[in-house]
């Protein structure tokens, strides 16, 4: 006779301590199985070879297997299609519930849906909470109940409902007696998903670097520094609990819990507005002109624009994953602004370079720098790669790290003038503007 169990599904949250849907599963009344999909349907889209994001969640999964198999249980990890591991799971064991933390991304979204018509159809439950974010959906909105759209009064409202109930931590720890008691289960190896070892594995530490985040304001813009927290992996795979980051910065740093607001932000308006995924915030923006000169999006990608700050994040993207925050709105603005290169372009490279590739944070700040998006720096707003080099790269340290042939024959002069081209986005994002104004004005 099967014991009944109840599953608790890891997604964006890969950790055992304050854990929102573990913790409740946990105190379900049932033995928990612990669950992770590998999601064929998404790593399919993904290039064979090295991965370095797939390759922290393996390594991150490895560390939970460990912890489990400490306590007598284990990690179930799967690679395939998440409903058909989740039907084939329900026929193996007797579950009586799924347990899962909030996704808010439009795929992630439809995925659970599926799998909740699933399992509603074999009258198991389906169980979901809010862990990743400190606000979600509608509770932080206008008094008439619609979504903001200003970061400004969205940051004020959100301060104004914080309170200690919602940064309370789950204390899972408590009740870890509650895993179901069985036998270690491997996990699937990289080479089995069709992914091979990077030989880099050398990831950002989860620990909270407080004596960075006490002088943030001050460190932040200067990418030679080692200035921000780097904890954005972290966040996206939810190594960390957004509740404990949250206290620190109440506690340490009120610029910095800014940054965490404006991740919630984004979280918030791909919520309300999915559009956003694939269309311009501001659907006036959709008439824009753009160039998109191939040969010169791949003169951005590899770093050979001829601006050193951008070329400069550009090869640090490239060869680590990760790019100072202050170093991407200028290399995100040159390429939309300087050369008028579609912003989707942009965000999907990142997408595709990023280790702490976000859905929400990544076309916000794309759409900001573009102008096109909520809340958005106005299209008028055009960097000035020079200007910003000498203000946030003074000495050019971060520069000459990346770009060590500047200011040689070997560096190339750079592939647009920045006042024609100022000039050039300008006149481009005014038509498109009137184009769309008339077209509204026709349809009246």
């Amino acid at each position: 006779m099967q014991v009944p169990i109840v599953l608790f599904w890891f997604r964006r949250d890969l950790r055992l301590t304050d854990n929102a849907g573990l913790y409740h599963a946990l105190t379900s009344g049932f033995p928990v199985l612990p669950i992770f999909i590998f999601d064929q349907e998404i790593l399919d889209q993904f290039p064979s070879g090295p991965d370095r994001r797939v390759e922290f969640i393996h390594q991150t999964l490895s560390g939970i297997s460990q912890e489990l198999q400490a306590l007598g249980s284990t990690l179930v990890v799967k690679y395939g299609k998440p409903l058909e591991v989740l039907q084939t799971l329900t026929e193996q064991c007797e579950v009586r519930a799924v347990y899962a933390n909030h996704d808010y991304e439009p795929a992630a979204i439809a995925r659970d849906q599926k799998v909740a018509n699933f399992l509603e159809e074999k009258g198991i439950a389906f169980r979901t909470f809010k862990d990743q974010v400190i606000f979600e959906k509608k509770e932080v909105v206008k008094d008439n109940g619609t979504p903001y759209r200003v970061f400004g009064a969205y940051r004020k409202k959100w301060m104004s409902t914080l309170s200690d109930f919602y940064l309370s931590s789950y204390p899972t720890e408590k009740y870890r007696q509650n895993f179901l008691q069985t036998d270690t289960q491997p996990i699937p190896s990289l080479e089995s998903m069709g992914f091979t070892p990077s030989g880099d594995t050398l990831f950002p530490p989860a620990q909270l670097p407080e004596t960075i985040i006490r002088t943030y304001e001050f460190t932040r813009d200067l990418p030679a520094l080692a200035g921000t927290s780097r904890l954005g992996l972290h966040l996206r795979f939810g190594t960390v609990s957004a509740r404990e980051l949250t206290r620190k910065a109440v506690e340490l740093n009120s610029v910095w819990l800014g940054e965490l607001i404006w991740r919630e932000f984004f979280m918030m308006i791909l919520f309300h507005f999915p559009h956003v995924a694939s269309r311009p915030f501001n659907l006036e923006y959709e008439h824009m002109a753009w160039i998109n000169q191939e040969d010169q999006f791949e003169r951005w990608c590899n770093g050979t624009t001829g601006y050193p700050i951008v070329d400069a994040g550009m090869r640090e993207l490239n060869a680590t994953g990760f790019m100072h925050n202050r170093v991407r709105m200028i290399a995100a603005s040159f390429l939309v602004k300087h050369l008028l290169i579609d912003y989707r372009w942009g965000e999907a490279y990142f997408a595709q370079k990023l280790l702490d590739y976000d859905m929400a944070a990544n076309n916000g700040n794309w759409q900001w720098c573009a102008g096109t998006g909520c809340d958005a720096a106005p299209y008028f707003r055009v960097f000035n790669p020079e200007t910003q080099a000498k203000k946030f790269d003074k000495h050019k340290e971060y520069i000459k790290k990346w770009v060590p042939e500047v200011g040689t024959s070997a560096y190339p002069s750079p592939m647009v003038d920045h006042a024609f081209s100022r000039e050039r986005a300008l006149k481009t994002y005014k038509a498109a503007l009137n184009k769309a104004r008339g077209i509204a004005e026709d349809n009246r």
